[in-house]
């Protein structure tokens, strides 16, 4: 009796450790399973791609968007500095302020200016007048990059000094078309703005 007291203490007082050890060596295992790390370096791959892609979008957007800002800029800074070129001219240096109309200039206005150059001159000459121009605020009001055009509202202040008499001050806004050329953006067309036209 004793003896069988004792084999049945021993079965039932077997060493816990050994009863884990064989669970936890067969979850070892299975992590070892080649499937397995195949396929979570597969996950790890998509993730990472899936990240670079829309970083890739991000930066497309961005770069699109930069783009476009930098071309309403230029065509602005050119907008405004060709209706002011176009608004001074000085009798006494008619060469030079006929040469900068119409190298602010391109397609058919610029080829009236060059066709009434001659003319043009013997008034101013003959006038003796003095016309200076202050830009006072600008707008860009439609940009087309793909197709190189743009229009502008530009606000201008143009003093007109005659040999007699006080000078004529007078404030106007003008609308101008803009065509991209290999020398950057230059005046196609200019004309006075309808009354309550606004820049924005």
């Amino acid at each position: 009796m004793a003896r069988q007291r004792t084999a049945q203490q021993d079965a039932a007082g077997q060493d816990p450790a050994q009863e884990s050890t064989a669970p936890a060596g067969t979850v070892r295992a299975g992590t070892r399973n080649p499937l397995v790390i195949a396929a979570l370096a597969l996950a790890v791959c998509a993730a990472g791609a899936a990240g670079w892609g829309g970083w890739l979008r991000y930066e497309a957007t961005h770069d699109d968007a930069a783009s476009f800002a930098q071309a309403r800029d230029d065509a602005l800074a050119a907008g405004e500095q060709a209706v002011q070129n176009m608004n001074t001219l000085d009798h006494r240096s008619l060469e030079k302020g006929l040469d900068s109309w119409e190298q602010s200039t391109t397609g058919d206005l610029h080829s009236q200016l060059v066709d009434g150059r001659d003319a043009f001159a013997e008034q101013i000459a003959a006038a003796r007048t003095v016309s200076t121009a202050k830009v006072l605020s600008g707008a860009v009001t439609e940009l087309d990059q793909r197709a190189g055009r743009a229009g502008v509202m530009v606000a201008i202040r143009v003093t007109v000094t005659a040999p007699k008499g006080e000078p004529a001050v007078k404030e106007s806004r003008l609308l101008g078309s803009l065509t991209r050329t290999a020398d950057g953006w230059k005046l196609s067309a200019l004309g006075q703005a309808p009354v309550g036209s606004t820049g924005g």
